[in-house]
């Protein structure tokens, strides 16, 4: 109650908008005048595309009364000569923590050594997880940071948007100005947006902690709301769900930290039919056409990268190409945004100080941004994206006066922002009226005339004598309002002149001391003004940049563009079929279409690429039944992780994608790691390099799902651990009460689907869960299992639980004890996926052997070899090979297994996996036997597009050492011209393997 007073008392004392009398009586003697102000003679920028010159802005009662160059001045107005003075709307900022006190949360992260917590520790009718805070009112939480605040001021902002950057669902914000006067002044639109991030933000939950489990939560969350408003009444009270359906009417503003992110936010906004406003990370020129494809508008951060300090190879080691590429190219993101036509604002966040946003613009603006596009980036467009352009972002009749006056053009290099003004209130940061000199004089001494040259701002102002177009004198000089004092020694003496003055209109006279102690009257004739520039730009200081110049992917080896189907026949080859043709020698095949088109001798095709086949094998595309490459995160760790998917975190940008088709890798499925007994969603992807992570998905492809045994599913490496499994018995319990969940879930949407329409009116509708979803179409074998495992016991379990429930285990990955039980696996109907000679890694692979393979091969197995690793992933012919010493298969029994029989497992053979007219033109062109160690897989075509030739490659390689020497030595001259500089250690290479864990896309070992 004391607080609520001191506050009325407080708003008593000061001056309102609207409201003549104060909201609680005040014990003293008051006279508030009504500030109103008229600015004259200055050059107004009404809003990004309206200039005034020589214009009167009228403001009143914090508001703006007029503006124009016609305007009747009242007696009531203070009047202001601004001449020469220009004038803007004050800067918004869309994207602040301004005023919050716990204004950025980090990710908790993952720590093995405390204990998990895997319940909500929040008290009160909340969301059962705690990276769920759409609850949280930034309003409620605001106070003025009067020191942040002159730093946005001093800047020229006069309004920010302000939230609190914690959790997946971070609340509402609150639109504040920049008046430092009052809390309850400042606050304009106390709930003015609703955040999201893929970042959970302080809640240390087990789940989620990767981007597909932040994804997985959030659109289950959708799910939750939409179900939750059909609950009349609700038979509980989720305070979480409430604030999030309040607040979907609300403009809606999405985190990310890059292009990558800003496409994954897009999914969900088409999803649930969301317009979010996307905040982005600034390299978006780096994808830019598929960003505009979203349609959504963005928030820019400018805070470019510094360059690096790469004075020796071990720090240019550390730094990649693509980061020295981003280095040159990110200040031109705003320019290509502009180019694309793509609605943006900027924001300072990012930046160590908003003391640098106006710098980095103008630099923005030296690589092709507009000066137009600029100042409407900040101020017209984040008004409008928060439904504020009616009183902000210009300076219309009605609007509220917020507003900078400047001492030139804002974009020009010399600006300096005099004073800011904030709902009528003056803050003054310069002083208003510097006398101005910058000019050319005729100065007469005697019989003695100079060329007396004055430049720089106004009180900063430095004089010189010009003796020819190369040699000048400068003066000890000193400019005040209106008195001058000048001194220098010419050429031609030993001694000084020393001047006093004044300012007479715009000539300079007075008396003086020549070097022989004589005094004089003299005089400096005004004859023309220096010329101030009005851009932020000049040819000298132009950026010369190719705004095209980016890579599919924007990595070492992407291409300045996408790779193109083409028609293509290899001639005179050695073919392995995989059919039953076996291995054709002198044969030739043509490719067109995306399609094996023919088979054959003697084939011609006009206008096809020929390629000489001889002495050369061709071979269908290998696939990689378990990856972990092309993915930015692996694993999260509910128990029952089926709603995550891989799909969602798919990274097109990863090199070990080039590497693997530099191995004759064309398919791949990314599977969830084995951290949990049911694991995320599959995603099988064809490795189309350089194409989006959309175009990189097999369209119709069978879904999978990753399920575990073992080690890893009990956490056995966690001793701090109390998620339940911790024993096997309790994995095998896992499956059942899951499938039993299911079977429940299933049972409820159909009574309910039975119902008529009048009887689902009455009825609670089931609630959407994604997770139960999952498993359901795992039990009406609508969805596949690759099981983690390698002890028989589990292996035995896991069939009977699925023969329990009546569907079939698709494929036991790792498998390493698969020899034991090849006879049971047959009859269940359960295929393989190994490792040719992995053992004695960890304690349950004790009793691998490396004939494992041509074992379950001999039972009557479908057999393959994966990889699990990047590395070995590019060497799978080599692996495949193993099972020949090793078992003694055939060589084509061996090559179907990294060919043919992981196509059969991921129901993809009538596709792929052989040669064979109508199928994918997924082939490669090996120098050798492709089962011999010394083959080079020289050319890897996807759909009859090339994406990797070994004379390419080897042409691209040095051209990425040339282009690296380029950048370095451009890094190096910039940090020998005064740029900031930044360190970066390692080669910033990841990789995945089953058990790894990962928060924002690093991985934790």
């Amino acid at each position: 109650m004391k607080k609520i007073i001191f506050s009325l008392w407080l708003l008593s004392l000061l001056v309102f908008e609207s409201i003549a009398q104060p909201l609680f009586p005040v014990n003293d003697v008051r006279d508030e005048k009504e500030s109103a102000y008229a600015f004259v003679n200055a050059t107004v920028y009404v809003d990004y595309q309206t200039v005034i010159e020589n214009s009167i802005l009228l403001i009143k009662k914090g508001k703006i009364i007029g503006i124009g160059q016609d305007l009747t001045i009242g007696k009531e107005y203070f009047v202001v000569d601004v001449a020469g003075k220009y004038i803007y709307p004050s800067l918004i900022d869309p994207y602040t923590h301004y005023g919050i006190q716990d204004k950025e949360l980090k990710d908790s992260g993952f720590n093995y050594t405390e204990k998990e917590q895997i319940e909500s520790l929040i008290d009160g009718a909340f969301n059962g997880n705690e990276a769920i805070k759409s609850d949280y009112q930034a309003s409620a939480h605001f106070t003025i940071d009067k020191e942040a605040a002159k730093k946005y001021r001093d800047n020229g902002f006069g309004c920010v948007l302000t939230f609190r950057a914690d959790g997946l669902a971070r609340g509402s914000g609150a639109l504040v100005t920049l008046n430092d006067r009052s809390d309850n002044i400042a606050m304009i639109n106390d709930k003015v947006s609703a955040h999201y991030s893929f970042t959970k933000g302080s809640s240390r939950q087990l789940y989620p902690i990767s981007k597909m489990g932040y994804i997985a939560l959030l659109r289950q969350t959708y799910l939750n709301a939409e179900w939750y408003q059909t609950l009349s009444p609700a038979p509980f009270t989720d305070l979480s769900l409430e604030a999030w359906i309040e607040t979907q009417s609300l403009p809606q503003i999405f985190d990310t930290d890059g292009w990558l992110e800003v496409l994954r936010a897009d999914k969900l906004r088409d999803e649930f039919n969301v317009n979010y406003i996307i905040k982005g990370g600034g390299d978006e020129y780096q994808r830019i056409e598929d960003v505009k494809a979203t349609g959504a508008s963005l928030i820019i951060p400018v805070n470019f990268p510094a360059a690096y300090l790469v004075n020796d190879p071990i720090d240019a080691q550390g730094v990649s190409l693509a980061d020295m590429l981003n280095w040159e190219l990110a200040p031109s993101n705003p320019a290509v945004l502009e180019q694309h036509e793509i609605e943006f604002c900027f924001t300072a966040s990012g930046l160590k100080s908003p003391d640098s946003l106006l710098t980095n613009i103008r630099k923005a603006i030296n690589y092709g941004l507009t000066e137009k596009a600029a100042l409407k980036a900040l101020t017209y467009t984040p008004a409008k994206l928060l439904r504020e352009e009616d009183r902000i972002g210009s300076l219309n009749e009605g609007y509220i006066a917020n507003f900078i006056i400047c001492s030139s053009p804002l974009f020009s290099k010399d600006c300096k922002i005099i004073e800011n003004w904030v709902q009528g209130n003056r803050y003054s940061i310069e002083p208003l009226n510097k006398a101005d000199y910058e000019g050319l004089y005729s100065l007469e001494l005697n019989d003695t005339v100079y060329e007396l040259e004055v430049k720089g701002l106004p009180g900063e102002q430095k004089a010189s004598i010009v003796v020819n177009d190369s040699t000048s004198i400068e003066l000890t000089s000193q400019f005040e309002e209106s008195l001058v004092e000048l001194s220098f020694q010419p050429l031609d003496s030993s001694g000084y002149i020393s001047l006093s003055g004044w300012r007479n209109d715009k000539d300079l006279e007075g008396k003086g001391q020549l070097a022989d102690g004589t005094w004089m009257n003299w005089k400096a004739t005004f004859k023309e003004a220096e010329g101030k520039k009005s851009e932020g730009k000049s040819e000298s200081d132009q950026e010369s940049i190719d705004l095209g110049k980016v890579l599919y992917p924007f990595t070492a080896h992407g291409n300045p563009s996408l790779a193109q189907q083409e028609t293509i026949l290899i001639k005179n080859a050695t073919l392995w079929t995989n059919e039953e043709e076996g291995i054709l020698k002198g044969y030739d095949i043509l490719l067109e279409n995306g399609k094996i088109a023919s088979i054959g001798k003697n084939l011609e095709k006009e206008g096809a690429i020929v390629i000489d086949g001889t002495g050369k094998h061709v071979s269908s595309g290998i696939i990689d039944e378990h990856s972990h490459i092309a993915a930015s995160a692996i694993n999260d760790l509910a128990t029952n992780s089926s709603m995550v998917r891989i799909g969602d975190v798919i990274d097109p940008n990863d090199e070990n994608i080039y590497n693997a088709l530099s191995g004759g890798v064309t398919v791949v499925q990314i599977l969830h790691g084995s951290a949990n007994p049911i694991g995320g969603q599959s995603a099988i992807i064809k490795l189309r390099w350089g194409e989006d992570p959309e175009g990189m998905k097999i369209k119709g492809a069978a879904p999978f799902i990753k399920f575990a045994l073992g080690e890893n599913v009990k956490r056995n490496y966690n001793p701090a651990s109390i998620r339940y499994p911790q024993s096997r018995m309790g994995v095998e319990q896992v499956y059942v009460d899951a499938f039993n969940n299911a079977l429940e879930y299933e049972e409820s949407w159909n009574n309910y689907n039975s119902l008529s329409k009048k009887e689902k009116e009455k009825a609670i509708q089931p609630r959407r869960d994604l997770a139960m979803e999952a498993m359901v179409e795992i039990l009406n074998e609508e969805r596949f299992i690759s099981c983690h495992s390698y002890v028989q016991s589990e292996i035995n379990m896991l069939m009977n639980v699925a023969d329990e429930y009546d569907f079939r285990v698709n494929t036991f990955t790792h498998i390493l004890e698969g020899y034991k039980v090849a006879d049971k696996m047959k009859a269940h109907g359960a295929g393989a996926s190994t490792f040719s000679d992995w053992w004695a890694y960890k304690w349950e692979v004790r009793y691998a052997i490396p004939y494992n393979a041509a074992i379950m091969n001999n039972v009557g197995l479908v057999v393959a070899i994966n990889s699990d690793d990047p590395e070995m992933g590019r060497r799978l012919n080599q692996e495949a090979a193993k099972a020949i010493k090793y078992g003694g298969l055939s060589e084509e029994e061996a090559w179907k297994t990294v060919t043919l029989n992981p196509a059969i497992l991921l129901h993809l053979d009538d596709q792929m996996g052989s040669l064979k007219a109508g199928k994918d033109a997924d082939v490669v062109i090996w120098s050798d036997n492709p089962l011999s160690i010394y083959s080079k897989a020289e050319t890897t075509i996807i759909d009859g597009t090339i994406y990797f030739d070994i004379e390419q490659d080897a042409k691209k390689n040095k051209e990425i050492i040339a282009e690296r020497a380029r950048l370095i030595q451009k890094m190096r001259n910039a940090e020998q011209n005064g740029a900031t500089t930044q360190k970066k250690y390692g080669s910033g290479k990841r990789t995945f393997h089953c058990d790894d864990l990962t928060i924002n896309e690093e991985k934790i070992n």
